[in-house]
């Protein structure tokens, strides 16, 4: 998404599995407010939207403040079946871009579709699996076994028995790679 995983696969024979996750799915189609999602001021929301931005700046990450936060369940339903059609990667990094660099709505049918649409996929099919939820199960079955897995946030990187939690260095990711002897992709 940020470079890091595609260095990764262009590295070594590894294949990325993208699950779903819970966050805050309380959050309302209009968003909430951060200061009240998190029963705090504006001001501790930007001393902490600040230390996000310089986290997310160190690790080349699009992350811009912001003082929303939205509900992304369909864009959940929306990436599973990106995937299906071989577009998963290209859009869960513009949901990313659109969520934390450009502070969209994801909630919103119109703006899902707009990602559907720059991410190379079919408008009208996008539009029926959001209108007859044809992924809520799947993604009902992700969030079931991000519980079970006991994550609590993300994005979380998992591989065997061993779990990173947060945005991670390429080298962190490559350690952990290499930790499971993943072979070295070949050249062709």
């Amino acid at each position: 998404m940020t470079g890091r995983i595609e260095k990764l696969q262009k590295k070594f024979n590894l294949t990325v599995k993208w699950r779903t996750f819970p966050l805050h799915p309380e959050t309302p189609e209009e968003g909430i407010l951060l200061s009240d999602m998190f029963n705090t001021t504006t001001e501790r929301i930007s001393i902490m939207v600040a230390e996000l931005q310089k986290t997310a700046k160190s690790l080349d990450l699009p992350f811009n403040a912001r003082t929303m936060t939205y509900n992304t369940r369909l864009a959940q339903e929306l990436g599973l079946w990106a995937e299906d059609q071989g577009q998963g990667d290209t859009f869960h990094l513009n949901a990313f871009h659109a969520y934390f660099a450009d502070g969209i709505n994801l909630a919103k049918i119109p703006e899902l579709l707009r990602l559907a649409e720059k991410s190379g996929l079919n408008k009208g099919k996008a539009q029926e699996v959001l209108m007859t939820r044809s992924y809520a199960e799947k993604v009902d079955f992700d969030w079931a076994e991000s519980r079970f897995k006991q994550i609590t946030a993300v994005p979380t990187f998992i591989m065997g028995h061993h779990k990173l939690t947060g945005a991670q260095s390429y080298e962190t990711l490559e350690e952990l790679v290499k930790l499971y002897d993943t072979p070295l992709k070949k050249d062709k």
